[in-house]
């Protein structure tokens, strides 16, 4: 059963994070992939919008950015959840809104975030593009990642010439077409993966014949094969597992 929460913004910061299953999260530049392990820090004021396909449990703490002298990010950063700030986040899940300075929630709140900054990084996210001609094509591929047309297919599609879509994909993302679509399959192939798809399931799905090739290109991209990724995964979850009993 799929969930979806439609564009929204919130006056407080946001830390969000799937401790399992697999959210997608979109800003009007980015997308993010949230696996479980994975975590989004949200700024105020920031529409966003979150989307899963599979049975999810969704973690968030909300942060009065004005009441930390921390220096948080004014915009969207990924978070690798380790255990101390997964176990943190479960705790300040039952405080109240509102909590007194100096008091024993404002401290925890105070370490968990502490700590979340010692885990920022690039996270899996895509740059997202503005124009609306390659707004379609980037959401259609988000839709649909084994989708196989040419940029010179997609011209024809949305009204444009091969030359501007190339120009549009360098200038409003960064990469060009084939890297974005690339990354796009990269990002699909990881939430497959933590959900228990197989690997030949998962290459056929994304459009690649024969499965090695899929795995030469998650390889070249991630720097592990899916096996060593679904692998290392099942690690992650097992300690997470046993630190629960």
């Amino acid at each position: 059963m799929g969930h979806h929460i439609p564009p929204h913004q919130h006056q407080r910061g946001q830390l969000i994070y799937a401790s399992t299953g697999t959210m997608g999260l979109c800003t009007r530049d980015e997308y993010w992939l949230l696996p479980p392990f994975r975590g989004v820090w949200m700024p105020p004021y920031v529409e966003h919008e979150m989307s899963g396909s599979t049975a999810v449990c969704l973690r968030t703490l909300y942060v009065n950015v004005d009441s930390f002298t921390l220096n948080l990010p004014s915009y969207p950063v990924g978070i690798g959840v380790t255990a101390l700030l997964r176990e943190l986040l479960i705790r300040a899940s039952s405080f109240s809104i509102t909590y007194h300075p100096d008091s024993f929630e404002e401290r925890l709140l105070r370490l968990a975030l502490e700590e979340m900054q010692r885990a920022f990084e690039c996270g899996l996210k895509l740059p997202m593009g503005r124009d609306k001609r390659l707004k379609k094509i980037c959401d259609t591929l988000l839709e649909n990642p084994g989708d196989v047309r040419s940029l010179a297919d997609w011209a024809n599609e949305v009204g444009a010439t091969t030359r501007t879509l190339s120009r549009l994909f360098r200038t409003e993302t960064g990469i060009s077409f084939i890297q974005w679509r690339e990354q796009v399959r990269i990002v699909s192939a990881m939430s497959k993966l933590s959900t228990g798809q197989r690997v030949s399931q998962v290459a056929e799905h994304l459009g690649y014949a024969p499965q090695g090739a899929f795995t030469v290109m998650f390889k070249r991209v991630t720097g592990k094969s899916p096996r060593e990724y679904v692998n290392d995964l099942s690690c992650s979850q097992t300690k997470l597992s046993r630190m629960e009993e």
